[in-house]
This record gives structure tokens, sequence and C-alpha cells, in this order.
């Protein structure tokens, strides 16, 4: 640095402040600075500068989750708004529902031991929810969760010491509302009768979902039956709506006018299912996915379904680990519940939803 200073006619602490990208310093000198660091392949030493402030600039990231869309582009955004203010990312995953409280406090110490100044955990399920909850870290901490499951927020927070409750922060995608405006359609639609495909209980969106559909159909008198699913693939959801449709020609049942599934992998085995039975998307029975995934908008018909912004959910997270750290006010969320702040998801409606059928 003290070479950059004489190369560039400065003092050392000018060049302090080029690199730390402070205003304090005009275009020209800041020119001249970059010239000489450019000159003499000069690059800050990260580990003295961590020595100096006592701030790594580094965040630590606990995710689990990323066999999924979702959890990637969230992980994306907060890289590059972390990248944007000068922060590194360190990344370390787990398998999101066998993360055991040993193996997530493990994780946290190898972080410790590189100084991160905060925490960004993505818990989809209950059991990384949990452990993020009982681990024992001093720094600032964001949850990227649902706001139910086994565990409530609450409980959770009843887990960290509660004089670290004000270095916490958590954030979610707002699927309430998402299944309150799908309920909306298929009522105007005419769907009183459904299926509705939900997800591994472990898993906190799942739980999530279920909750918000049972009890927004049911405020909208849509009789429907729950088909619970061990995982989120789409061949179990085939075999199981093909066992379902075997079951009705059987029986001579009647088939439900729309069917929900808790995410759009689910949505692709249910259609296969339908397909092979001669059942009609739309004209038979509606089909409605959650997530929009790639190429649903190319499925055939294109499926309706609901898009959380992912990226948004990610860069509220790095807002508020830039709050915790004191470096930004965060972003004001238009909703919360249960302690989660919330970001929207739309409903995306596509082909596959139509009036319902007539009974038959």
């Amino acid at each position: 640095m003290f070479e950059v200073a004489k190369l560039a006619g400065v003092s050392h602490q000018t060049v302090s402040r080029v690199i730390n990208n402070s205003p304090d310093v005009s275009d020209a000198t800041r020119a001249k600075v970059q010239a000489a660091i450019k000159q003499l392949d000069y690059h800050p030493s990260n580990s003295a500068r961590a020595l100096a402030s006592r701030r790594s600039r580094t965040i630590g990231l606990i995710a689990g989750g990323l066999r999924f869309f979702g959890p990637i582009s969230a992980i994306t955004s907060i890289e590059t708004l972390a990248r944007q203010h000068g922060l590194f990312m360190s990344v370390m995953m787990v398998h999101s529902a066998s993360c055991t409280q040993d193996e997530f406090e493990d994780l946290c110490g190898t972080f410790n031991e590189q100084n991160v100044d905060a925490f960004i955990f993505l818990t989809p399920t209950d059991a990384m929810f949990e452990a993020a909850c009982r681990t024992r870290v001093s720094q600032p901490r964001v949850f990227v969760t649902s706001t139910h499951g086994s565990l409530s927020v609450s409980e959770g927070l009843r887990l960290i010491r509660s004089h670290d409750h004000g270095k916490v922060s958590m954030v979610g995608i707002d699927q309430w509302g998402a299944m309150e405006e799908v309920v909306r359609l298929l009522g105007e639609y005419g769907h009183r009768r459904a299926l509705y495909f939900a997800g591994p209980s472990e898993w906190r969106d799942a739980a999530t979902r279920l909750d918000a559909w049972v009890k927004r159909s049911r405020e909208k008198a849509i009789s429907s039956v729950t088909v619970r699913c061990d995982t989120w693939d789409s061949s179990e959801a085939y075999g199981r709506m093909n066992h379902l449709l075997d079951s009705i020609g059987r029986s001579g049942g009647v088939l439900p006018t729309v069917v929900v599934a808790a995410n759009d992998a689910m949505a692709v085995g249910v259609a296969r299912a339908l397909h092979e039975h001669g059942v009609r998307i739309p004209q038979d029975v509606s089909l409605v996915g959650f997530d929009d995934m790639p190429a649903m908008d190319n499925m055939y018909p294109p499926l309706t379904t609901v898009r959380p912004d992912f990226e948004q959910l990610g860069r509220a997270a790095m807002r508020e680990a830039l709050r915790l750290l004191g470096e930004g006010e965060g972003v004001a969320l238009p909703e919360s519940a249960h302690g989660v702040g919330l970001i929207p998801a739309s409903v995306i409606n596509r082909a596959s939803l139509a009036p319902a059928a007539p009974r038959r």
C-alpha cells in the first residue's frame, strides 16, 4: 500500500479510501491511485484488513434444498448483493431432511474459524430450522424459511437465547397469500371438488401450503381430499394419481374438477397419469402447480402455477443481514406473519385451468 501511495503521490490513507470505495476521494485522485494499483499489480490482503477492522467481510451461508430451483435462485441474489457491498459469501450445503444438530453446529464452527460477520440459514425442513435455532452463535443470523411446520416460528425463537433476539431476522415467501389467490380463482371458475397433492410433511413449505389450502378451500366451500406424498417427486405423484384413477374407474366414482399440487414436479406426474387414462386437461380436470419451475410454460397444456419471487427473497435476506450488521436499513417488506417478513408470490394463470367441467 505504501508503494502504491508513493507511486501515485498520495498518502497511504488515501489509498485505503480508494480500496474501500470511500466517497471522500476526488475522481482525479481515485484515477491516479487505481492506475498505480494496476501498474504495481497490487492486491489488498483480506486477512490483514480483517485483523485491522476485526471484520472478515464474509457472510456464512448454510443451505438445504438445493435440488430445487428456488433456493439456487435465492442464493444467486444473495451473492450478487453481497458483492455489491464488498462482502464475500462462503457457502456450505447440507442434506435438508437428515441434517443433525451436531452437523449443523460443526458447520457453524467451521465458519467461526473463518471469523464470518453474519450467517444466513436456508432452512426448508423442520430438522434444519430447529438445528439453526438451537445452534449457539454470537453473530447476526437471517433465516430463510416458511411460516409453518412442526416447530412454529415462535417456538423456534424460544430456542434462541433471549439476548440474541435483536440479532435475528426471518424472511420467507407469502404462501398463504398465494394459496388464497389460487382458491379465489378456483371459486370463480366454479370448482367445488378438488384433490390436493401435499408435499413431504417434514418440509416447511409443504406444511405451510397444506395449512393454507385446507383453510382457504373450506372458506370457499370447496370439497377437498388430500393426497399425502412422501417426496416432491413427479414419479410418486404419478403413481398415486394412477391408483386413484383406477379406484374411481372400478367404483364408478366421480372425478374431481381440479387437482392442485404442492409443487410443479408433482403436477407433472399428475398430468402424465391423467393423460394415460384419457382424462383431458383442462376439459375434464383442471390442474394447478406451485413454484413456476422452468419449462412449466411449455407443458401441454401450459401449467397454471404460483410464481414465488425467489430473487427478491434472496435480496431481502441479504438486506436483513446488512441491517443487522449496521450497514443498511433493510427493506420494508409488504407483509409479515408469525415473525416472518414475507415476499409476494403471484399466480400465473395458464391453459391448464378452466371452468369446472360438468359433473358426469
